[in-house]
């Protein structure tokens, strides 16, 4: 007998799904469009479809069951969206609803929680005992692994952590706070500062090859050796980027930082200038317990992963 198990990440337009087992081999993989449109009870109908549609031909008694990531804050005992924007759920007993279809075990977490878990138990931490993922994408998502188990703060409603504030009375943020981390350090936040640098430099090299609609996260990267505009943003980024992280590591002190999101593509190019500045930073320095910034390995299967993992018992 196999022991496999459903891991499923939902998204505001598409839902993703792998079957697994305890090893990480990939027996199925599979996606659906999350149908936010058509109300919840469809997007529960699209979920219990995509697990049929990885389980076919597989034995039951072999799945011991299905995990889910899902945006939005997520009551965990009860198996509950609390409150997710991007799937219009309010009080929504989510991990019931798709027991009672697929009629198997069902457990479910915040989606951000579940791709750092999927880091920790299958990708780039999982030489480590304690992790934090930060994924740098429209905003900064994220979790927290302490002794390789989920951190999630009371109700599973904590580790938000690209609402800490870096910079006091900073821009303001969609979560109403100023001076965010996300605000400063997102993939969209460095678009919007380049978009915003190259307005204010036409004569800047960045112009060579990108214009302010082709202009992305990556466009500083890629001029920041050769193009003093693109440096001045890139070393602020790089400090910012440090602060944010450092000040996890002052309070969790994990073995290892995971950098996930797009930007992760850049490895050292982003890791190694943000590892100096994050260990000026680091309270006490490095020689007792030094924390390590490295690129996450699992892409955008770290959430089914990490989904996979919780009922695994990993959370």
């Amino acid at each position: 007998m196999r022991n496999l198990f459903v891991g499923i990440d939902i998204g505001g337009t598409g839902i993703k799904g792998i079957l697994t087992d305890e090893d990480g081999k990939l027996y199925a993989e599979a996606d659906i469009r999350t149908g936010v449109k058509d109300g919840n009870q469809a997007v529960c109908d699209n979920i219990a479809y995509l697990i049929e549609k990885l389980t076919e031909g597989k034995n039951r008694n072999d799945i011991l069951g299905i995990g889910m990531g899902c945006p939005g804050i997520i009551d965990r005992r009860h198996g509950a969206v609390v409150f997710s924007a991007n799937l219009n759920m309010r009080n929504f007993p989510l991990a019931n609803e798709i027991e009672r279809r697929v009629m198997m075990p069902v457990v479910m977490a915040n989606d951000a929680h579940t791709a750092a878990l999927g880091e920790s138990v299958f990708g780039a931490g999982s030489d480590y005992r304690n992790s934090i993922l930060a994924t740098l994408g429209t905003g900064i998502g994220g979790g927290v692994v302490i002794d390789d188990r989920l951190f999630e703060g009371g109700g599973s409603a904590g580790t938000e952590i690209g609402h800490m504030v870096i910079v006091e009375g900073g821009e303001l943020c969609a979560c109403g706070r100023r001076g965010c981390f996300e605000r400063y350090c997102s993939a969209s936040a460095l678009t919007r500062i380049t978009r915003r640098a190259m307005e204010e430099h036409p004569g800047s090299a960045m112009w060579n090859t990108y214009n302010l609609l082709t202009c992305s996260a990556k466009t500083a990267f890629d001029y920041m050796d050769t193009d003093p505009v693109a440096r001045e943003i890139m070393d602020d980024f790089f400090h910012k980027l440090a602060t944010g992280l450092a000040n996890l590591a002052n309070i969790f002190r994990p073995e290892v930082i995971m950098i996930g999101g797009g930007m992760a593509a850049q490895k050292e190019r982003l890791t190694a200038p943000v590892q100096k500045l994050f260990d000026e930073q680091l309270y006490g320095g490095t020689d007792y317990m030094p924390v390590k910034i490295v690129t996450a390995s699992l892409g955008n299967k770290a959430g089914s992963y990490g989904a996979a993992a919780l009922m695994m018992g990993g959370d």
